[in-house]
This record gives structure tokens, sequence and C-alpha cells, in this order.
């Protein structure tokens, strides 16, 4: 699978600020990028920096009023789906390193106040089956509505309110698959066909030695998605973060199948 990705962000920074871009789709044994090409019109160099787990990278900038990025890039994606169901579980003390902190609550996904949740609802599973079990849970309980949470929406809020855009289906997967003792974490990815078009947000659960990942809304297959960054929740894998203010004036994000 080929994707084409255009993306256009325009926006007024409220007196000069520091922007952290998070918009390249990171390289990887499973994603090769054939092309690739960013620019920001700004008068001050850009710094690239590593992005968290070493996936993709993060891109200073400087703004001062009138602050535009353009990117385009062109992802072959290698990636065969895997039946989840297949895989066996793996003791906690068993797991690598790099899973710790994706076993443990962050800001947006609260996965000990889920805990008695899941294991109520799902005794007895583990590993792969408790991931899908989880992933239907979260699909036939949640109605995906634009508008309906904030960059303040955590995991609890979406599960007590049952609605939510696509970061608010990670981060609920992502919660409930930690309180089941699955290492999980969210992915900023583009994928095709996401309605409305859009910067997606999706899970990345650690299962039987490897990380799987999993779009909670069926927007999107594993096969289908270009990943960008990774990290605890929302906080590590925004696509702009803005040290000071910023008014939007318009963004575009396009991803296309190409073969």
């Amino acid at each position: 699978m080929r994707l084409g990705i255009d993306v256009t962000l325009d926006y007024t920074i409220d007196g000069a600020a520091d922007v952290l871009l998070l918009i390249e789709a990171a390289k990887g044994i499973d994603q090769r990028l054939e092309l690739q090409d960013m620019r920001v019109y700004t008068d001050t160099p850009l710094r690239a920096v590593p992005g968290e787990a070493g996936i993709g990278q993060r891109c200073w900038a400087r703004g001062d009023g009138p602050f535009r990025a353009e990117y385009k890039a062109i992802v072959e994606i290698a990636r065969t789906p895997i039946d989840l169901a297949t895989l066996g579980d793996t003791p906690i003390r068993l797991m690598p390193g790099e899973t710790i902190p994706y076993l443990l609550p962050s800001r947006y996904c609260e996965s000990d106040r889920l805990e008695g949740f899941v294991h109520q609802e799902f005794p007895g599973l583990a590993a792969g089956p408790l991931a899908i079990a989880l992933t239907q849970w979260v699909g036939d309980h949640l109605t995906y509505a634009c508008g309906t949470s904030t960059g303040t929406t955590t995991a609890m809020m979406t599960f007590a309110e049952r609605r939510g855009v696509c970061r608010d289906y990670a981060h609920l997967l992502v919660a409930l698959a930690r309180a089941g003792g699955i290492p999980a974490r969210c992915v900023s990815a583009y994928a095709p066909g996401v309605d409305p078009p859009d910067f997606h947000a999706v899970a990345e659960l650690w299962i039987d030695g490897g990380w799987h990942l999993i779009d909670a809304t069926g927007m999107a297959s594993c096969a289908d998605l270009a990943r960008v960054a990774v990290g605890r929740d929302a906080t590590d894998i925004a696509f702009m973060t803005v040290f000071g203010t910023a008014t939007l004036n318009w963004q575009n994000v396009a991803v296309t199948k190409l073969s």
C-alpha cells in the first residue's frame, strides 16, 4: 500500500512563540518514505529532535505572526495484518523495559480507575483475545461525534459520556488495555478514508513480543496507517504544540491511496 500525504497548516501566532511540529511520517521497518518535503515559512532555522521511543522526529520552529507549514510525502506501507486471537500472554515481569511507561496511568489515560471494570467485564481474557474484546467494546459503546470533546477530555470522561472523536477512542482503548495488563500507547497517524479528513489517532498494543496497531473507530486498518509518532497519550503525539497562543486560519490534511 502506498499513501500520498498533503498537509497545510496556516495559523497566526499571537506574538513570538516556539512551535513544536509533529507531522512527518516516521521511517520504520514497516513503512518506507519514497518522498518527503516539509516547508515551514519562518525566519528562524528549524531544529529536528528524535520522537518518543525513537520513532519519527519532532521539529522545532519559531513563529511570530503569520505561521505556515506545508508537508508532502509518499509512504509505502509494508505491514501485514495479524490475527490478534493467536497472540499469547506474557507475564508483566518478563516484558521488556520499553513497555513499562505504557503499563502505567498517564494524564489522559487513567487506567488505574478502570481495572475493576476490565476484570469484571472480561474475566479470564488476556493478551490477544482481551485486545479483541476491548476493541469491540469501545467500538460498540462509543458514538463518533465531532465537537463532543475537547483537548482536556480524558479516557474516564469518554467512558462516562460514550462519545468522542478518534483521540477519545484511542485514549479509552489504551486505558482499558493498560488496566488489563497490556502495554498500550497512543499513535498519531495518517490514514485514508478518515471522515472528516484530519490527523488520525489510534492505539498500539504490545502483545506477544511486538507492537500492534488498532483503530478502535474502525475507519482504518493497520495496513493503511502511516505512523507519525507514539506516546503515552495525546500530550506526546500532538501534531502542533505552541508555547504561547495561536489562532487557526486554515488547515488541510489529505491522505490518498496511490496503489
